[in-house]
């Protein structure tokens, strides 16, 4: 029989080895990976990429008839033609016009209504939040038919000020909840301490909230811009008058049922894509920075 003191005086049994880990083929670290398979599939993306920029601008600067794969000697008669003859002058003012009040007024809705969804709590917040997420999966096309109405009973019709309208309402759901989440970041404690040093919520909202938002704003407003600038449909519904259409509805009317003239074609491509490359190419890093700050709450 054993007692309690031989089993007390019994020596404690060694500690087992880890079992050595199996061996197995040693993942390759990023600097060891070939050069060649990161450049080559992103050399066949770019060349896939490239090829119709090359392609329209090709078209746009070789003279009419021309059948040269280098756009060798170059002429702007397709851009003259376009600008002058074809009226891309008054469409190109017309879509900055339309382009800036859609940014202007989509921004400051946006920036009312997803300060409310983000700093106050009302019974129907959650039913508006989900009808403002239902409401991105309602095609354009459904809305021209009431929207028509509206316009034509308060005499809108033929007029730009019907646009813009038009894109800022289907440009607020998604702005207001990307707004909503850009304030959410922004500590509520800050706007608390400009309360207690004696300032309102508008000043403080003002003061302290607005500056830290830029980004976020800077990605709506552009958002709103590129999207009413390429939007096709309600300026071709709303506008019957030529004085008064925009860039996608021009470049339409140079397609014909017999023809296409395809440097014009072409030269009117480069106008209306050339001010959107260059409003990208001077806010990528706060567009970049502006939706990445509004996808995750902090």
């Amino acid at each position: 029989m054993i007692t309690k003191e031989a089993t007390a005086a019994a020596p404690a049994p060694a500690p087992v080895a880890p079992a050595p880990p199996r061996p197995g083929r040693k993942r390759p670290a990023w600097d060891e990976v070939p050069r060649w398979q990161i450049y080559l599939p992103l050399g066949i993306y770019l060349v896939f990429t490239l090829i119709p920029f090359y392609w329209i601008l090709l078209f746009a600067v070789r003279p009419a008839g021309s059948t040269s794969l280098v756009p060798w000697p170059m002429t702007t008669e397709h851009f003259e033609k376009v600008w002058t003859d074809r009226g891309f002058g008054t469409y190109f003012t017309n879509s900055v016009y339309v382009g800036l009040a859609t940014l202007v007024m989509t921004t400051l809705v946006a920036l009312a209504g997803g300060y409310a969804l983000a700093r106050f709590d009302f019974k129907i917040k959650r039913v508006f939040m989900l009808a403002l997420l239902c409401s991105q999966f309602v095609p354009g096309a459904l809305l021209l038919v009431p929207l028509f109405e509206i316009f034509a009973g308060l005499q809108m019709i033929n007029s730009l000020g019907s646009v813009i309208i038009a894109e800022t309402v289907f440009q607020l759901p998604l702005s207001i909840i990307l707004i909503s989440n850009f304030i959410k970041n922004v500590p509520y404690s800050l706007e608390e301490a400009a309360w207690v040093d004696g300032c309102g919520r508008f000043r403080a909202f003002r003061i302290v909230v607005l500056p830290l938002l830029r980004p976020g704003l800077i990605a709506v407003g552009s958002f709103a811009f590129v999207h009413s600038w390429n939007h096709f449909l309600f300026a071709l519904m709303f506008l019957n008058n030529q004085q008064k259409q925009t860039i996608p509805v021009g470049l339409n009317s140079l397609m014909s049922a017999d023809s296409v003239d395809l440097g014009a074609l072409a030269a009117g491509g480069i106008v209306a894509a050339v001010p959107v490359v260059i409003v990208f190419a001077f806010i990528q890093k706060w567009l970049i920075t502006g939706f990445s700050a509004g996808a995750v709450k902090g």
